[in-house]
């Protein structure tokens, strides 16, 4: 890195991955720069870094050096990039993702996003809102979404197993979309989800039975599809009501104790 021979008021390194080839110690940083703030967004330096650079700042200077380095920046760039990739898919003909401008420091801002006080994404609220596409891998990157509100729009396509990897997801409704082909195993991994609603799409074949290990699973709902099989009876299956499955005209009823193997006839 080549210091300019001027004081200077921004010293931005947020896109600059250096390693061992820069030495904030270096008589050429700290004496021909003098630094009122630098943003270290991304942390992608070798450290330790030399005490004496920062001794030497003041304290206001210090303090916002101190706060870019530890903000989640990244993590919500990302996030941002995520939405703004699946938005691009998406038609939205009344303008409700207008809002979701990639420039922004981070997605915070958008409308029908929620945030933690982390700036992480863990709500997308997009239900009754008139949009229409496939719901793509890019939303499996949300690693920390607790809330998937994407009911009654015109969504088609097979969900997307990348769906699987939202470790803390709480409730995913999906309900009163076009939605087609089978229900994801990978959603087997979801260990934090309570609610699942799927029902109104036109979703076929059995239910996994990989789900029947999900311990907090409290509501499910995949009525009103084209589901096949039989309807598995443990884990949390056990007490989900027969109208949580009911018009699927290939669905033969509860799965008889010790025929599991066979879960899927009639598919």
């Amino acid at each position: 890195m080549t210091c300019p021979p001027f004081p200077l008021l921004l010293l931005p390194l947020r896109s600059c991955h250096t390693t061992s080839s820069f030495d904030p110690c270096s008589p050429t940083l700290t004496k021909r720069t003098s630094p009122r703030l630098l943003s270290l967004s991304t942390k992608a330096f070798s450290f330790p870094f030399c005490f004496p650079f920062f001794a030497s700042m003041s304290p206001l200077p210090l303090l916002l050096v101190l706060l870019f380095a530890a903000s989640p920046a990244s993590c919500s760039n990302s996030e941002g990039e995520a939405l703004h990739a699946w938005r691009a898919r998406l038609a939205d003909p009344t303008n409700v993702l207008q809002s979701w401008d990639p420039t922004l420091v981070n997605p915070c801002t958008w409308f029908h996003v929620t945030c933690d006080p982390q700036n992480r994404v863990i709500r997308l609220d997009l239900g009754n809102s008139n949009i229409s596409g496939p719901i793509g891998p890019e939303l499996g990157r949300l690693e920390h979404l607790q809330y998937l509100e994407l009911y009654r729009n015109n969504l088609k396509g097979k969900i997307s197993p990348e769906l699987g990897n939202l470790k803390s997801l709480i409730s995913m409704d999906l309900y009163g979309n076009q939605l087609q082909g089978e229900i994801p195993k990978s959603f087997a991994q979801l260990k934090s989800l309570r609610f699942l609603r799927l029902n109104n799409n036109k979703l076929s074949g059995s239910i996994p039975r990989e789900l029947v290990a999900l311990p907090n699973l409290k509501i499910l709902d995949v009525s009103n599809n084209d589901l096949c099989g039989t309807i598995p009876i443990d884990g949390p299956f056990a007490n989900f009501p027969l109208q949580s499955f009911d018009n699927n005209s290939r669905l033969n009823g509860p799965e008889l104790q010790g025929l599991v193997p066979y879960y899927d006839f009639g598919c």
